[in-house]
């Protein structure tokens, strides 16, 4: 079957992918390599599909001193010594992670733990990688010798590209890519997230496996497909994939009683059973149809997320004698310290597993009450000011019960002087808790044009002259970065920012732009909604309301650094 044929027993392998139609790149340029990747142009001959490997690996940019082929042929004797390959103990840092045989033959099983071995030798700082025992296994299908396979990992793993990432090299790296994962989730699949939240005891802890989805359940045909993308377009199709992956699952298993009573095992022999619900190519279209972040914007969220456990000290992974579970670095709202007039426990977690997942690590602190503090804005002010994100909660005198995730520090407001400006980024919401559960998403993050008109609208009927979000109607929208996470944070440029929050001395209003929602006046006693917060024909509360009992939610961070 061909010089890519050693390790490969052909009896597994998809009949289709056989050495069949050869075919050449007809262009290495990126946007037509991603478009052939896409459309699986070099899937079906596997001799073609192992040259294009090579080719892209190659082209990798790498550390000036990378091992390579000849370094594997001098140290996997001295690694290997007597010992037989299928006794050899893997490292520490793939943390007991399958390792996939796909359609390897019994050497290419073998050869798989030498690989490994020999790239543990060559790669100290690998503290955490669980995907390598995959990824190992998946190149040696593409690969002449072991040799061969040694030097495209490495290349993957020596990638010195700052704009491109492959594969999570530690604990810290790993851990914030979960969370990134599950604010995706939350943003984009919002009906998997509410079953998930439903019927797991910790919906962080089940987004903590999607890596393995794809390095480790996924069938050799399917990862082999994402693989072809992957490596052309990095990291983000990873995150793509998994999302897909949920969004078939909630499909599938919506309205059904789950198979165990742990979903993490069912989303698993879900993925291993992928080909009973849909193709490698339908996998890869749902993939690719949903509107995800900008690479920049989430490479942004994943550093705030980095950001926040290394504020935590969770940068390392904690071994444990007392269980085998991974560390579960994520708190529930702690019942027996939680008190609240408005909501009890179990909506308070509802509303936990909405929020950014770095602030999820962190404990609810009551900043302000109305029935302590009073009706009274300027105290509404010196009580939140210095905090952020914080959490609104209102209860009408008619028994609804609404609120609003804020991502940033009241104070903001001061920057426009006595006007009423505009501030915040694009991770507010709003909800609404009685008489219905529902959390509803801004329109202007899917659609940032919104904004611009919002802003021209906002300024002429509330004077807002001074918000941040400039408009600049002949420049690209694919250049601008959608208002996720808060320019100032990121030093982005202002039109980055957008409106979501604004506070004066007459009033607060929660939204902005096309969002405009909320608005609460100075006594606290009275609120009303904007004609836009009608989402899905369900208003938030009544258009006009009185307050019976106003809160506010700051962020307490209770895990030792």
């Amino acid at each position: 079957m061909g010089e890519y044929s050693r390790f490969i027993d052909w009896d597994k392998m998809d009949s289709t992918i056989q050495d069949q139609d050869a075919k050449e790149l007809s262009s290495t340029e990126l946007q037509d390599l991603k478009q052939l990747a896409r459309q699986g142009y070099w899937a079906k001959n596997h001799t073609f599909r192992a040259k294009v490997y090579h080719k892209l690996i190659s082209d990798i940019p790498c550390r000036t001193v990378t091992p390579d082929a000849h370094v594997y042929r001098d140290i996997v004797g001295k690694i290997m010594g007597k010992r037989n390959s299928s006794s050899l103990p893997l490292p520490e840092f793939v943390d007991n992670s399958l390792v996939p045989t796909y359609c390897l033959n019994a050497e290419g099983v073998g050869a798989v733990r030498k690989i490994i071995s020999c790239i543990a030798s060559q790669f100290p700082d690998i503290s955490f990688c669980p995907a390598l025992p995959s990824v190992v296994a998946l190149l040696l299908h593409y690969s002449r010798d072991e040799a061969e396979c040694f030097e495209n990992v490495c290349r993957i793993l020596a990638c010195n590209d700052p704009s491109k990432h492959f594969v999570d090299q530690t604990f810290l790296a790993f851990e914030s890519s979960c969370m990134t994962f599950g604010d995706l989730v939350n943003k984009y699949c919002q009906a998997a997230h509410k079953l998930m939240v439903a019927v797991s005891e910790d919906v962080l802890e089940v987004y903590s496996d999607w890596q393995r989805w794809l390095f480790g359940e996924l069938p050799m045909i399917y990862i082999a497909r994402v693989f072809d993308v992957f490596l052309v377009e990095g990291y983000k199709v990873l995150y793509r994939v998994a999302l897909a992956l949920l969004k078939y699952f909630h499909k599938v298993r919506v309205g059904q009683t789950m198979e165990s009573d742990n979903v993490q095992q069912d989303i698993r022999a879900f993925v291993r059973d992928i080909a009973k619900s849909v193709s490698p190519e339908k996998l890869l279209e749902k993939a690719f149809a949903i509107r995800l972040f900008s690479r920049k914007e989430i490479q942004l969220l994943q550093m705030a997320n980095e950001k926040a456990l290394q504020q935590k000290g969770i940068t390392v992974k904690q071994k444990s004698l007392a269980s085998p579970r991974r560390q579960n670095v994520h708190l529930a709202v702690h019942a027996e310290n939680f008190k609240s007039e408005i909501v009890d426990v179990k909506k308070m977690r509802d509303i936990w597993s909405w929020i950014p997942e770095r602030f999820a690590l962190c404990q609810p602190l009551l900043l302000f009450t109305t029935s302590e503090h009073g009706c009274s804005l300027s105290r509404f002010y010196s009580h939140c000011e210095g905090h952020e994100p914080t959490l609104l909660l209102i209860k009408t005198t008619t028994q609804e019960v609404c609120g609003a995730y804020l991502s940033t520090d009241w104070s903001e407001r001061k920057r426009g002087g006595n006007k009423l400006s505009f501030f915040g980024t694009g991770e507010c919401f709003v909800f609404r808790l009685v008489p219905e559960v529902e959390r509803y998403e801004w329109v202007i993050i899917k659609h940032p044009e919104l904004a611009m008109s919002g802003l021209e609208q906002g300024n002429n009927s509330s004077q807002a002259s001074d918000a941040p979000l400039s408009s600049n109607p002949s420049s690209d929208p694919s250049d601008r970065l959608s208002p996720f996470l808060s320019a100032r944070h990121f030093n982005l440029p202002s039109k980055a920012a957008s409106m979501f929050m604004a506070g004066a001395i007459e009033c607060i209003i929660i939204g902005g732009g096309d969002g405009q929602a909320l608005y609460i006046d100075a006594d606290l006693n009275h609120g009303r909604t904007g004609h836009c917060n009608t989402f899905n024909n369900q208003p938030l509360c009544s258009e006009s309301f009185q307050i019976a009992i106003m809160e506010v939610w700051g962020f307490q961070d209770t895990m030792s650094s």
